[in-house]
């Protein structure tokens, strides 16, 4: 059954983890803030978690997700305005997605907000050198002989044709640079990308109560607002 009163848009929400931990109900309280503020419906996507559900279970998932949205969202939810984004592992698996849509030559979703995700998983990279050491990458690549493969490792992906990102990510992140690349590399892309650098802040900041989370938080709702808010 349709929802009872159309909504302006919806958000696919994936949430973080390494990959490997965190659930849709964990984003619950963050999700309702967002819906409340933009007026939106919110989705997130319970998908496969590794070391048991390896790549590409997860994006798999994700990308089931958002073909459900594209083929019932008008009925569901009085709208056909589409947007993605995720969480640091979510914001990788975000790109993924879009870039598998975008293959398939689906058009629907009008932007990604992309917070602190990790892009180069095979630490081919200066960044991603920096987390070569950390149990997700093994825990999500599994078995995978190359980890260069553009839907594991999106920084290595053809990203032509997707729709405008905003990448919102912290001074003082670990992913930094990574986060840098991948602004670059969309870019080279000709990807309307915007970069928000948000100072003294760590991985995962916008997710904690401070004055740096609310200005990230606030400016996430006024791109997000410009892409799902009613039609002129």
């Amino acid at each position: 059954m349709p929802v009872s009163m159309p909504v302006a848009g919806v958000f696919l929400e994936i949430h973080g983890g390494g990959f490997y931990m965190g659930s849709a109900a964990g984003s619950d309280v963050r999700n309702r803030r967002l819906a409340d503020a933009l007026g939106i419906a919110v989705a997130s996507v319970d998908y496969r978690l590794a070391p048991e559900h390896p790549w590409p279970s997860a994006p798999d998932d994700c990308e089931t997700a958002a073909l459900w949205l594209v083929e019932h969202a008008q009925r569901r939810f009085g709208t056909t305005r589409l947007a993605i984004g995720g969480f640091s592992a979510g914001a990788t698996l975000a790109v993924s997605t879009l870039a598998r849509l975008r293959d398939r030559g689906v058009t629907a979703f009008s932007g990604g907000v992309l917070q602190f995700g990790t892009y180069d998983l095979a630490a081919k990279t200066q960044a991603g050198r920096l987390i070569a050491d950390e149990y997700f990458l093994d825990a999500y690549a599994g078995s995978t002989p190359d980890r260069t493969h553009p839907d594991l490792s999106p920084l290595f992906a053809d990203l032509a044709g997707l729709p405008p990102i905003l990448i919102v990510i912290g001074s003082d992140d670990i992913l930094l640079e990574d986060n840098l690349a991948m602004a670059t590399r969309l870019s080279e892309a000709g990807v309307e990308v915007d970069l928000r650098i948000y100072p003294a802040s760590p991985h995962g900041f916008t997710g904690h109560a401070t004055p740096m989370a609310r200005a990230a938080l606030g400016h996430i709702d006024a791109w997000l607002g410009a892409r799902l808010g009613p039609a002129d």
